[in-house]
Parts: C-alpha cells; sequence; structure tokens
C-alpha cells in the first residue's frame, strides 16, 4: 500500500474517499504535522497502490492494520472521508486496542442504495481516454453526462497522461466490480467504545437523521459536528472549520 509519511509524534492516518487519492486530506496533514505523524495512504485500487484488488471493509480495514505493523506502528488516530470513513470505522471495530480515535466525515456506518455515485462511475468508464486532447475536454464531457462542476474538477485531479493519451490514476473497472460492496456495510453488532466524531456537511444527504440509531449503536461514545453552507467535499469546501475540528478533537484526546 502507497503511503506517504511525514513528521513526528503520535501518528495520524488519513483515508481518503472513493475516486481519490492521498493528496485529498493534504491540507489537513500539513496543520496536523505540527504535533503529530501524519500517514497519508492510497487506498487500494486508487493513485499508487496496488490495482486489480476486491475490496470490501474487512479486507481494507486488514491491509492498512498489516501496513501499520510493518511501520512498527501500535495504535492511531484515523480520520477517513467517505468511503475512507467507512475503512476507519471498520478498523475501530475490527482493531479496537490499535485505534485512539477516529474522525469520520460525512459518512455513516450503513449500507447504502446505489446512488449518484454509480452513476458517475459509469460516466468515469464511458470518458473516451484516446479521443480527449486536454482536461477541459475531460471535464465537459463528465458535465454533459451529468456529472457536477464540483465532482468533475474533483474526479479530473486522478486524470494523468500516459504517453500519447489521458488515463485514470484509478482502478475503475475493479471499482465497478467492488461496487456493492463499497456501499455496502457489513457490520451491525460489534461496537468501539472509544473517542469518535462525525463531522456532516449541512447540504449532504449522506448522514441522515434516520441512521442516528445505526451510528450510536455501534459507536456509542460518538460525537456530531455539522458543518454549515458544505456538502459531501466538506474537507474541500470548508477546509480551515473542518481542519480545526479535526485537529481539536484528536488535541484532546492526546492530553
Amino acid at each position: 500500500m502507497h503511503f506517504i509519511s511525514s513528521a513526528q509524534g503520535p501518528v495520524v492516518v488519513l483515508i481518503h474517499g472513493l475516486f481519490g487519492d492521498l493528496d485529498n486530506l493534504k491540507a489537513l496533514g500539513k496543520v496536523l504535522e505540527s504535533q503529530y505523524q501524519v500517514l497519508r495512504i492510497d487506498v487500494p485500487n486508487h493513485g499508487k497502490s496496488e490495482h486489480g484488488v476486491a475490496m470490501d471493509y474487512p479486507s481494507l480495514a486488514k491491509k492498512v492494520i498489516d501496513l501499520l505493523d510493518e511501520q512498527g506502528i501500535d495504535s492511531v488516530h484515523l480520520v477517513g472521508h467517505s468511503m475512507g470513513g467507512k475503512i476507519a470505522m471498520a478498523m475501530a471495530l475490527d482493531f479496537p486496542t490499535r485505534i485512539n480515535s477516529i474522525v469520520i466525515a460525512d459518512i455513516a456506518p450503513v449500507a447504502y442504495a446505489s446512488s449518484n455515485t454509480k452513476h458517475v462511475l459509469e460516466t468515469i468508464l464511458s470518458v473516451p481516454l484516446s479521443q480527449i486532447k486536454d482536461r477541459r475536454e475531460a471535464q465537459a464531457y463528465l458535465m454533459k453526462h451529468g456529472v457536477d462542476g464540483h465532482t468533475a474538477l474533483f474526479l479530473l485531479k486522478s486524470l494523468v497522461r500516459q504517453n500519447q493519451h489521458f488515463a485514470w490514476k484509478m482502478d475503475i473497472a475493479q471499482l465497478r466490480q467492488s461496487y456493492n460492496d463499497i456501499i455496502d456495510w457489513p457490520y451491525q453488532q460489534k461496537k468501539y467504545t472509544g473517542p469518535s466524531l462525525c463531522i456532516r456537511g449541512e447540504q449532504s444527504d449522506y448522514v441522515k437523521k434516520e441512521y442516528t440509531n445505526d451510528i450510536v449503536r455501534q459507536f456509542p461514545t460518538i460525537q456530531a459536528k455539522t458543518i454549515l453552507d458544505a456538502g459531501h467535499w466538506l474537507h474541500a469546501q470548508k477546509p480551515t472549520f473542518f481542519n480545526r475540528l479535526v485537529k481539536d478533537f484528536i488535541d484532546k484526546q492526546s492530553l
């Protein structure tokens, strides 16, 4: 698993969401580096990590734990956005003694119905990469096929030029194959009683009121914060507020 480690101190692992890479939470990492060692990881099938890997949350949690073992790291604070938040929650439920605290950004421990994300995935697959001349053409194609502007710009961060053509840094075919596991949630009975925080975007529908019982049942000590005028990409839309919430929470657990 590809990762970047920086600074020294108690370890914080930052886990990006679907279609992202380790740079998504780079700004948060810079804020945390004053007091913590920060590990930013590329989730399998993303960035420079191994492609062609089946994805489900128990196996993804184990892969991150294996990385910590390889680095000789006993315990960590976790911060995960969206799919990365589900990976963080799975780690906390399966390996609670290794987790000092978790911050979950705009996701809940529930199985989601197939949603707009599936449409985005299919649209990415349909982009005629051999014909695209520049990123503006790729952006126009995505938006023409129903991908909103903010999401299109986010996706373009994973579009790279290889030789004569563009290519995705993500294994899109494997993501489609694993999609049902990515939106699923296989945990019901386990609990994590350590410090936990859920930060949601006011304009997002990923953390709904009806999910409260599911969240509290599995994370009974959880705190909740809402960032006003922010959607699902809250860490990019309101970075100063988001980063401060995360750091203040982790600081309190490190006293």
